[in-house]
């Protein structure tokens, strides 16, 4: 039988290699570098997971609910109820495996509040919970290497997928970042590729996350749903040309927003918001800070973290402090930070359903790049949740479905393939230049994608995207390989979807906010929106959200 191939080294994909191995099935474990690199080592918050360690009546269900209500309706409730059931046994799952959470004087794992929820229910280590996490898979996803059951292949890139003429996927075509050699890879796939980073530039994510697996996926074929949803994190600071986020742990210690209005501070989330604070889902404190700065002349907000104790900086938020001190220049315990809204996570992503598969059989999704569990807002917290739960799930069904060599295509007739799309690029006339090009799709994304939308911006972004593929695709950047300008050619493509279906969603919901239709619409809108790539072009469609299935 042969291995299946993961695409992503972080959370997702570590997850889903070890309950591979743990049920019996090889894996390859493929990413550009190397695990301790992922993304998944960037999250500061923690993991949430309803042990009521202080008492306040949380379970399962209230977590359920939470995560519905700030998804406003657009999350899949199956896939969603059985990730908040299994959350507390995957917290003590890692808490076995050597995480060094943050624990009370009683020993019980501590937990701290975060947006949009009631209860005390994110479990953390420090402001550094994600290279936590990641460092206990990593260490035992080496155990299973050293028995056979996984392979890693570090510095290995996805160049495309292998699908058959039915539609089914096959494998995929790998280079390897040392010897530049390309190769095709044969055995179901699963992508757990992080969020579309790379086509927005300026994010509090790795731009390694080029979003080019994806764009891959989708110009195979493969639907994306929700791509509109993209989540602006309320506090972000500014460096190297890039946004560094300040960890929502801040906030659920006591950090306190502000604006200066009449030359004093004023603490406007809790005046306008009484009940949650500067800990309303981040949809509500990211639009209101945007607005509130636009309505004031002022370029940030301000978060004063000085009212925190010393001892929950030291215990709690020591991570947080030294990376102020050393980046920002500033101590948080004496001088507030300036903070702005910056692209943090992208809701939406490749469609799969409750058991992680994508329609494309032998094709699965799993992490940031599938649009599941999180709809038209995540709650912080159940990121790490659902990346870890979504590998886990993915691998069940694989290992439950996937027990004939039925997915394979000849290798000779893939690489044939795939040799033809690079001379179709190669013998092209006219010049181009990728590097423009990038600029161009960065800078196009983030003027249409805001907080804030309306059809004037984002009808500006797809003739703008319009523009550049026809740009592309009409020439040849003879100063890179092909294979890189054909991937750049994919990613505006998914770019294009992005905005087309922002377009289409004529209402206000979660995290897309259309100026021109403030009102959310659930008789016309409560649904997830689809967008497929066939013949060369892109379709926008409304899909109905699953029902709950009785239990």
């Amino acid at each position: 039988m042969r291995a299946v191939l993961i695409i992503g080294a972080g959370l997702a994909g570590l997850s889903a290699a070890i309950t591979l191995a743990e049920g019996g099935r090889k894996s390859v474990l493929i990413s550009s570098l190397p695990a301790e690199r992922a993304q998944s080592v960037m999250a500061e918050g923690g993991i949430n997971a309803a042990l009521d360690t202080y008492g306040q009546g949380d379970s399962p269900e209230k977590h359920f609910e939470d995560t519905m209500a700030a998804g406003c309706g657009l999350a899949d409730p199956n896939a969603v109820r059985a990730m908040t059931a299994e959350a507390p046994e995957i917290v003590e799952k890692l808490a076995k495996l050597g995480v060094a959470f943050n624990r009370t004087a009683e020993g019980k794992l501590d937990q701290r509040y975060f947006g949009g929820q009631e209860k005390r229910r994110t479990v953390f280590a420090q402001s550094s919970t994600g290279k936590q996490v990641t460092a206990a898979l990593i260490q035992r996803a080496r155990y299973w290497e050293s028995r056979g059951m996984i392979e890693r292949r570090d510095h290995h890139a996805l160049l495309d997928l292998v699908m058959t003429e039915d539609g089914a996927c096959a494998g995929c075509i790998l280079r390897d970042g040392h010897s530049g050699e390309t190769g095709v890879c044969l055995g179901p796939v699963l992508l757990c590729c992080g969020g579309l980073n790379g086509l927005f530039g300026k994010t509090t994510g790795t731009v390694q996350n080029t979003g080019g697996a994806a764009a891959a996926a989708f110009a195979a074929g493969v639907p994306c749903a929700n791509l509109e949803m993209i989540q602006y994190h309320p506090t972000t600071a500014a460096i190297s040309g890039k946004r560094a986020l300040i960890s929502e742990a801040a906030r659920g210690e006591g950090g306190r927003l502000f604006l200066l209005r009449g030359g004093a501070p004023w603490y406007y989330m809790e005046e306008l918001y009484p009940k949650f604070g500067s800990l309303m889902p981040r949809d509500v404190v990211s639009r209101e800070t945007a607005r509130l700065c636009r309505e004031y002349g002022q370029e940030t907000a301000w978060l004063d973290m000085t009212g925190i104790t010393a001892g929950a900086f030291e215990e709690k938020l020591a991570d947080l402090r030294a990376f102020c001190r050393e980046f920002l220049h500033l101590d948080p315990k004496t001088a507030p930070i300036p903070v702005y809204p910056g692209i943090h996570y992208f809701m939406g992503g490749l469609y799969v359903d409750a058991l992680h598969r994508t329609p494309a059989r032998h094709l699965y999704a799993a992490g940031e790049c599938a649009c599941q569990y999180h709809g038209a807002n995540r709650l912080g917290g159940n990121s790490l949740l659902g990346a870890l739960r979504g590998g886990r799930q993915a691998a069940r069904t694989i290992l439950a479905g996937e027990t004939e060599d039925d997915v394979l295509s000849p290798p000779e007739q893939a690489a044939a393939q795939w040799r033809q799309k690079l001379r179709e690029i190669e013998g092209r006339g006219g010049a181009c230049s990728c590097a423009a090009g990038e600029q161009c799709l960065a800078q196009t994304m983030r003027a249409a994608l805001g907080i804030e939308r309306s059809e004037e911006t984002l009808r500006a972004g797809a003739e703008a995207l319009a523009a550049l593929a026809e740009e592309l695709r009409r020439g040849r950047d003879s100063r890179v390989r092909p294979e890189e300008q054909l991937a750049l050619e994919r990613r505006v493509d998914l770019a294009a979807a992005m905005t087309e279906s922002a377009r289409e969603r004529k209402e206000s919901r979660g995290a897309h906010w259309r100026r021109d239709f403030p009102e959310r619409r659930d008789a016309d809108f409560q649904k997830t929106t689809l967008a497929c790539r066939r013949d060369g072009k892109t379709e926008i469609a409304f899909a109905e959200i699953p029902k709950e299935e009785s239990t």
